[in-house]
């Protein structure tokens, strides 16, 4: 794998991890508006627990070259057989 494919196989972890925390951010904020009521810490931790493990997998996923989520690029390259 080149250079170029490892940053922009991070890049592209960066976003997923991104994304997923926002929509965790909206979600709780929601909740907190529909029902005037926090969300429990505990569940707030399990949260980042699951995008971290996601991360990981798509971490691992990148080293070993076994499809992930893609958020950014393209899979032309693959398709063709030209990487």
């Amino acid at each position: 794998m080149s250079l170029s494919g490892v940053v922009l196989g991070l890049i592209n972890i960066a976003i997923v991890v991104v994304l997923l925390l926002l929509v965790g951010v909206f979600v709780k904020w929601g909740i907190k508006w529909l029902f005037n009521h926090d969300t429990d810490p505990m569940m707030d931790k399990l949260y980042i627990a699951a995008v971290g493990l996601i991360a990981l997998y798509m971490v691992v996923a990148m080293i070993f070259g076994i499809p992930s989520i893609r958020v950014i690029g393209h899979a032309a390259g693959q398709a063709t057989g030209l990487t």
